[in-house]
C-alpha cells in the first residue's frame, strides 16, 4: 500500500510539472521571414501571418507586408518581407528585459529602415544596406506590466489603457522607405542587464502620437545591448501623483542593485498649490524620498532638472518659467550626494542657440491640417517634436558622461560629443512618422 501511494505521488508530481511547463509563457523565439525555405531552427513567418492572441505573434495594427524570395544558399537571408509603408510585428511576452536581434537586407536591392519599439521608442535610425549587404543588430528592450503584487497594481490613466507600452506584447515598428526584414530573434536578457528606470512627466514619457515626442523615448537609441530603458513617466504627473498612482512602488518592486532611476519633475509640481506644496516643501521632500528609496534597493538615483520651456524674453534669452524648482532639484542632488543632470540649464542653452523663431521647429508648432485629424494650429512651447526630443536626449547623454556614471560604458560608439550650444542642423534631421489615427494632445506636462 505504501508503494502504491508513493507511485501516485510521483505520477502526480510529474503531471503538475508538465502542467506548469505548459502554462509557462514562451520567452524565446527565432523567426525567419519570407516565402522561401526556413533556416534550420527558425520558425517561418509568411506575409499572411496576421497577429492573433491564439497564435501569439504576427503582423499587427492592420499593417501588411509582401514577401520576396531571392534564392541562394543562405536560407535566413535569401528571403524577406517588405513594405513601402510602416508595419508592425508583435509577439506575446511577459514583463522583463529581452535581447532582440534583427537582420535586415536584400541580396538584390537596397534597404532603408528605422526601428522603434512599443510606443515609438527609437532603436535604429534611417539605416541603409546596399544590395547583397546585411545588418544584424541587437537591442535590449524592457517590457512592463501593471502588476506590483497579487493585491496591488499601477493606477493607469484612461489614455494609458490602450498604449503599446502597457499591453502584453512586444511590438516593433519597422519604418523607412524600404524595410527588408529577414529574421528576428528574441531571448530573455541576462541577469546582469542594467535597467534604467525613468520617472517623469510628458517631457519624458513615451509619447504615442505624432508630432509629440520626448527625450525618454529617444534615449534607447544611444545604448548598446546590456542596458534596457524602462520608461515609467506619464503626462500630467508630479512627484506626488507618480507616488499616488503607485509608479514608484512598481519601479522599486522590479529594481535590482546596480539599476538606475532618473527623476525629472517640476512642470506639474509647480501647479500644485496646497499648504505644504512648493519647491522647498513637498517637492524637496518627495524628491529626497525617491533618492533614498532607490538607494535602499541598491539602485543609483540620478536627479534631472526639468526641461526649460520655450519662454524667450525681449532680449532673445530664455526666461525662467519654473521658479525655484530647478534650484531645489540641484540642492537635493548636492545634499544627497547623487548625480545631477542639469537639463534645465542645457535646454536653455540649446533653445537660445537655435534662436527665438527657429526654436519653434524643435517644439510642437504646426499650422492646422499638418497632420490628419489636426483641425487647429498647434503652438506648444513645452512639448517637443521628434527633432527637439532627440537633441535633448543628446543632452542627457552628455550628462551621463559628465557624471562619469558606470552607465557610460554602455553608450554606443557612434556618439560624437554634443554641445547644446551647437545643435544639429534641422535640415539634416529625418524622422518618418509613425502611423496613428488622430492627433492627441498630451495630458498636461
Amino acid at each position: 500500500m505504501k508503494k502504491y501511494n508513493f507511485t501516485i505521488l510521483v505520477v502526480g508530481a510529474l503531471l503538475c510539472t508538465l502542467t506548469a511547463a505548459e502554462q509557462a509563457p514562451k520567452t524565446s523565439f527565432k523567426f525567419d521571414f519570407g516565402p522561401g525555405k526556413a533556416a534550420p531552427g527558425y520558425q517561418q513567418v509568411l506575409p499572411t501571418a496576421t497577429y492573433s492572441a491564439a497564435k501569439g505573434y504576427g503582423f499587427d495594427s492592420e499593417t501588411t507586408v509582401m514577401g520576396r524570395d531571392r534564392g541562394g544558399k543562405d536560407a535566413l537571408k535569401s528571403d524577406f518581407v517588405t513594405s513601402d509603408k510602416p508595419f508592425y510585428f508583435s509577439v506575446d511576452l511577459p514583463e522583463g528585459n529581452y535581447n532582440v536581434t534583427v537582420t535586415l537586407g536584400d541580396l538584390k536591392g537596397p534597404s532603408s529602415t528605422s526601428l522603434r519599439a512599443e510606443s515609438r521608442r527609437l532603436l535604429l535610425q534611417n539605416t541603409e544596406t546596399a544590395p547583397s549587404k546585411f545588418l544584424t543588430q541587437t537591442f535590449t528592450i524592457n517590457l512592463k506590466d501593471r502588476q506590483i503584487s497579487p493585491t496591488a497594481t499601477v493606477q493607469l490613466k484612461p489614455r494609458e489603457l490602450t498604449k503599446l507600452d502597457w499591453d502584453h506584447k512586444l511590438t516593433l515598428e519597422f519604418n523607412g522607405s524600404r524595410t527588408c526584414l529577414n529574421a528576428l530573434e528574441i531571448t530573455p536578457a541576462p541577469a546582469s542587464t542594467v535597467t534604467v528606470f525613468l520617472a517623469g512627466n510628458s517631457t519624458v514619457v513615451n509619447q504615442e502620437d505624432e508630432p509629440w515626442a520626448s527625450w525618454g523615448q529617444m534615449i534607447p537609441r544611444f545604448f548598446k545591448p546590456g542596458v534596457a530603458v524602462a520608461n515609467h513617466a506619464e503626462s500630467g504627473l508630479s512627484l506626488g501623483s507618480f507616488l499616488g498612482s503607485k509608479r514608484l512602488e512598481k519601479v522599486l518592486s522590479v529594481m535590482k542593485p546596480g539599476d538606475y532611476l532618473f527623476v525629472e519633475f517640476g512642470h506639474n509640481d509647480q501647479k500644485e498649490k496646497g499648504p505644504n506644496d512648493g519647491a522647498y516643501n513637498s517637492y524637496t521632500e518627495r524628491l529626497r524620498l525617491f533618492v533614498q528609496e532607490t538607494k535602499k534597493k541598491g539602485g543609483i538615483p540620478v536627479v534631472v532638472t526639468a526641461t526649460s520651456r520655450r519662454s524667450f524674453g525681449a532680449a532673445g534669452k530664455i526666461e525662467n518659467s519654473l521658479g525655484d524648482y530647478p534650484a531645489a532639484a540641484r540642492k537635493v542632488a548636492q545634499e544627497e550626494g547623487v548625480a545631477l543632470i542639469d537639463l534645465n540649464a542645457m535646454t536653455t542653452q540649446l533653445y537660445e542657440a537655435i534662436g527665438p523663431e527657429e526654436s519653434k521647429k524643435a517644439f510642437v508648432h504646426y499650422p492646422a491640417n499638418t497632420y490628419p485629424g489636426q483641425t487647429q494650429d498647434l503652438a506648444d512651447n513645452t512639448h517637443f517634436n521628434p527633432y527637439g526630443a532627440f537633441e535633448i536626449a543628446k543632452c542627457v547623454v552628455e550628462g551621463i558622461k559628465a557624471n562619469k556614471l558606470g552607465l557610460a560604458k554602455f553608450l554606443r560608439n557612434d556618439l560624437p560629443a554634443f554641445d547644446p550650444g551647437k545643435p544639429d542642423a534641422l535640415a539634416n534631421w529625418q524622422w518618418p512618422d509613425s502611423p496613428r489615427s488622430t492627433v492627441v494632445k498630451p495630458d498636461g506636462n
